[in-house]
Parts: C-alpha cells; structure tokens; sequence
C-alpha cells in the first residue's frame, strides 16, 4: 500500500511540474497570476533596502534624522532608500510607487532599471515619473511581445488610433490630435507594413478621409481602395495629390478666419471639414529623379509637402510617412521634413544610421534599442517622440485580407470630397465565379 502511495505521490508531483512549465510556456499570463506574482512580490519585498543600496539608490540621512535614529531609536544609521508608497498587481507585472528622498531623481532610478530586473527576475522593468518626487516603477513579468494581443476595449475613437502592445503591457496609441505627424521607419520584413495595416484598420472605422501615396504603383495600398478618398501611384500624380491638399489647406485656413477661431475643432460641428490622414509610403521614391529636369518638379513636391507638415495640423490634416531609410542624403527638403514629423516609430533596420535618423535627435539612447532588435520578431519597434520619452512596442500580426476586409466593411464612412474627386481611382469590384456550360443528356 504504501508504494501505491509513494507512487501517486510521484505522479501528482510530476504532473504538477509539467502543468506550471507548460503554462509559463503557453499560457504566460495564467502563470504569472499563480506563480510568478507571489513568487515576485516576495522576492520584492525580502531584498528591496538590499537591491537599492547595491544599486546606488540609496541617500545619507539628514542630520536630525541621523541623530534621531542614534540617540533616540538606538538603531545603527543606515542610508536611506526610495520608500514604497503602493504595490499595485497587475495582469501582465507589478506596479510600485516610491517616494524619492532628496538627493535622488528619476533618472538616476532609470539608469539602474536593468540592475532592478535582474535584482528582481522580472522581464522588464520601466521607470515613469507620475509626479513630482515620485516615479513608478512598471515591472513586466513575462515577455509581453512574444504574442501580441491587443485588449479588448482598445479601440479606435475620437482620432485616437490603439496599434500595439508596448513592453509595459500598455497600450501604445496614436493619438492624431496629441502627435499629428508621425515617422515610420523600417527595412524589408521588419514589420512596418504590418504596423501600418493595423493603423489603417483603425481609422477606417473613424470618421476621417485617408488619402494615399503609394509610388510603387499602389502595390500597397491598392488593398485599401475601398476606404480611400484619394490614391496616388507615381510621383507625377502624387506631386498634383499634394498640391491639391495644399490648396484645400489654404480654404481651410480662410474658414478658420471667417469665424475666429485658430483650430479646426473651435468649429461649430456642423462647419467642420472632415479630417484627413495622408498615408505616404516608401516616401523616398518622391526625392528621387532619374534627369535633371525631374528636380524642379521633384522640389516643388517635397516643399509642399514640408508645408503640410509646418500648417496642415491646425486644419486636420495629418501626415504619416514610412519608409526604409530616410535622411538628409535623400536630398533637398528631407531634413526640414523630418524635423515636422513628431511622432517616430523605428522598427528593424539595416544600419544604425537609419536609425539615428529616426531617433537620434528626440532620444539618443532608443538607438542601441532599434538596433538590437531580432530578425525573428517583425513587428517589433521603438516609438518615441520629439518629448524624449520612448518604448519598445510590437504590432498584433495582421494579413493584407484582414486590412483589406475591414476597408470594405466601413467603406461606407469615405466622405465624399470633390477636391479630390480626380485622384480616386474606381474600386474594383471582383468578377462573379462562372459556372460551366451544362451538357445536355442525350
């Protein structure tokens, strides 16, 4: 009997094992909220003064403290560490609030984030400041970009776009009234088509006109069709596109002066224009030229285009320009063009140049992170902004279909805007499956 009791024993033991390593391998979530949380949260509590004197987190006492501790509590004077103001669980890490003593700032605890993760055995750990002398450290327990899924209640409203999942568990948004401009970046497989197939999936569900400039032929953005106001494939038609927004900027600009108000949404609902979203893809194909000739033409496109950047957020038009690589060596008018574009997303490049050209001058130290980022995770990006804050973020995977199905689904929201009436091409509509002819039965 008492092997039969030895031997269930084992067996529980052995199966226990198996359902933790198989649910830290394919259901991390679930696993952190049974194991990993308390397992955390106890490692937290039992080395935190150690960790933070180690990690030079720690302060000298005041004197009256100092001499309050010796004289009165008759304890041994000991430096002081950040003092734990709230422990919040959360579904994907660990929340914790500290209070910093004076003589520390934030950034000395965000120098010392990846000492903490490994202190603590978490997969991330990030440093925010909510307050002033206060700083939230946002601890991830497992790898929240492994598969991406977005929650449920992100989703798109009020121009405010949920694309990604940030290193965090948040989150990551684009939010077009916050940050009009944005720049994305990325070599061939690296995801950027997939970031920007999720943000089109988002504003076609909204109330804005998207207007493409695709000069690969449309080979892109021809899924889109459907939900477009306006597409342009080549850079002749996509020079007379941004000229056309140009124009409609300036009436814009005029109605704003007829009712004295200095933004498109001072406006009376009712007046409102709609908002636009132009969507320039592989924008280097508009600086290039293959004569001399071409340059005027070629100047002319990217001027006006740096002067939607510069006015066109007060009248609701909103740039979001990818490419592979994008710098001052594509040639006039590129640099002036960047410095417009506030938001920037830098996926997987080829070299770290590219990379300084999207993030160096907002966040010098997000360009280690673009660089280092695997070939075998598309989707994975940094995004930052010209505020200096940044974060590594990862796209949920999505098919041209999907994109595609859901611009058909909504294609009943593509407001009707004359100006543009010329740059829409027709949608096709796909042949009906024929039938053979049926053989008559002798």
């Amino acid at each position: 009997m008492s092997d039969w009791t030895l031997w269930l024993e084992a067996t529980g033991a052995l199966a226990g094992a198996g359902g933790v390593g198989y649910a830290k391998a394919r259901a991390p979530r679930v696993y952190w909220s049974t194991v990993g949380l308390p397992l955390t949260w106890g490692r937290f509590a039992w080395s935190y003064r150690s960790t933070m004197d180690v990690c030079g987190l720690t302060v000298q006492p005041t004197g009256l403290r100092a001499f309050m501790t010796r004289n009165l509590a008759r304890r041994e004077v000991r430096p002081v560490a950040p003092k734990v103001r709230r422990i919040r669980p959360t579904s994907t890490g660990l929340r914790v609030t500290l209070r910093l003593p004076a003589g520390l700032e934030p950034v000395d605890v965000a120098v010392s984030s990846e000492r903490l993760r490994h202190a603590f055995g978490v997969q991330s750990v990030n440093v925010a400041e909510t307050k002033p002398g206060y700083v939230e450290l946002r601890m991830t327990g497992y790898d929240v970009l492994r598969r991406v899924r977005l929650p449920r209640k992100a989703r798109p409203r009020d121009l405010v776009v949920p694309v990604a999942l940030r290193e965090d568990g948040t989150v990551f948004e684009r939010d077009y009234r916050k940050m009009p401009h944005a720049l994305t970046l990325g070599a061939n497989s690296s995801g950027k088509s997939m970031y920007q197939r999720n943000l089109v999936m988002g504003l076609a569900k909204l109330p804005v006109g998207l207007v493409g400039i695709d000069c690969k032929r449309g080979v892109e953005h021809s899924r889109y069709l459907p939900r477009l106001s306006a597409l342009a494939t080549d850079p002749d038609m996509a020079g007379r596109l941004i000229d056309a927004l140009v124009l409609e900027m300036s009436e814009r600009f005029d109605l704003l002066a007829l009712h004295g108000v200095s933004d498109l949404w001072d406006l009376p609902e009712k007046l409102r224009p709609v908002p636009l979203v132009v969507l320039v893809d592989e924008v280097a194909e508009l600086f290039f030229v293959t004569s001399k000739k071409e340059e005027a033409a070629r100047d002319r496109t990217v001027m006006q285009l740096v002067r939607l950047g510069q006015m066109a957020r007060a009248v609701g038009i909103y740039l979001e320009v990818c490419g592979q690589r994008f710098g001052s060596d594509l040639g006039r008018g590129a640099t002036a063009l960047r410095a417009q574009l506030t938001g920037r997303v830098v996926h997987r490049v080829n070299d770290k140049q590219t990379a300084e050209m999207g993030l160096g001058d907002i966040a010098p130290e997000a360009v280690v992170s673009a660089t280092s980022i695997r070939v075998d995770r598309p989707g994975v990006a940094v995004a930052g902004d010209t505020s200096g804050g940044w974060s590594r973020i990862r796209t949920p995977e999505t098919t041209p279909a999907q994109a595609a199905a859901v611009c058909r689904e909504y294609a009943h929201l593509t407001p009707d805007l004359p100006f543009l009436a010329s740059f829409r091409p027709p949608v096709a509509i796909p042949p009906m499956p024929t039938t053979p002819p049926s053989v008559p039965q002798p």
